[in-house]
């Protein structure tokens, strides 16, 4: 059983095709700005920005055979990702998001993972052949999941003996997937990271906190649960206690990807040891220095 990497990053890995305006926009704005294409997907961002603390990422993904994959599989290791276990599909193409973010933030965005979607189980072939772990040996360590993979393979993962001594780490790709990961809501190796809005559909409430959503999903059954209000609060509830910070005020100037470098900062901290207060704020500060344009460190 190899391990040549200190954190597997399962989910999401495309291309970001974002634009952004400075100025604020509306339902049927047209204005000038910049379009980017980037590599992204929540997986992906957290690897980026565990990379930048030191922390190699290997990449459980589906990426098509054709011209977008191979740049973006060229793109992910010049990054410093491992790609060794990615699935590459003949017959899918490479996924893709798109979005338009204006000065009063992200207006509008879609996801297009069915090609992940499509591949399914495919992904985790590496976990389940005893390359990097088996339902007999499982594997141990850090493991970021998110919400892009379909339902029927979260609760897969949610039983499966070869992720029965993972830390799990786990995200909902978007509000609209929140209640993928409702089988990691009572999961005791699971800590759980949501924004407010994604809180409230796991509870099926409405909440106006952070630290109010973080009790919440406590309540729900959660081991663990790490809740984000952009700029008002952030707060880490466990059973010993809940602890809510406050993140540095900053300009704003992009939004995508904010929520995943805020948990690849605090998956980092804790690898280094940090306790959960200063693991809190690290993750703050990280994310404040990424959507203000600068780069997490």
């Amino acid at each position: 059983m190899s391990k040549s990497h200190d954190i597997l990053c399962i989910g999401s890995v495309l291309w970001d095709v974002i634009g952004r305006a400075p100025v604020h926009m509306r339902q049927g704005s047209d204005v000038a700005g910049r379009i980017t294409r980037l590599p992204g997907g929540v997986a992906m961002n957290i690897a980026m920005t565990l990379a930048r603390f030191g922390l190699k990422a290997s990449l459980l993904t589906a990426i098509g055979r054709d011209t977008q994959g191979d740049e973006l599989i060229q793109a992910c290791e010049e990054l410093g990702m491992d790609t060794t276990h990615v699935y590459r599909s003949e017959d899918l193409p490479t996924d893709r998001y798109m979005a338009v973010e204006g000065a009063n933030g992200l207006i509008a965005a879609i996801a297009d993972a069915h090609s992940l979607e499509a591949a399914g189980s495919k992904i985790l072939r590496a976990l389940n052949d005893g390359t990097l772990g088996s339902d007999d040996a499982p594997y141990e360590g850090f493991i970021a999941l998110d919400g892009n993979l379909t339902q029927r393979l979260l609760e897969k993962i949610a039983v499966s003996p070869a992720f029965a001594k993972a830390d799990l780490r786990v995200a909902p790709a978007s509000p609209g997937k929140a209640e993928r990961l409702l089988p990691f809501l009572v999961h005791d190796r699971a800590t759980l990271y949501v924004n407010l809005e994604e809180a409230g559909l796991l509870c099926q409430k409405e909440f106006t906190s952070s630290e109010e959503a973080a009790k919440g999903l406590l309540d729900r059954g959660a081991r663990r649960a790490l809740v984000t209000d952009g700029g008002n609060s952030a707060s880490d509830a466990t059973p010993d206690g809940i602890i809510t910070q406050i993140p540095p005020s900053v300009m704003v100037t992009r939004v995508t990807g904010a929520g995943d470098t805020f948990m690849a900062a605090h998956i980092a901290s804790e690898n280094d040891g940090a306790n959960r207060e200063d693991s809190l704020n690290r993750a703050l500060r990280a994310a404040a220095t990424y959507v203000s344009g600068g780069s997490p460190k």
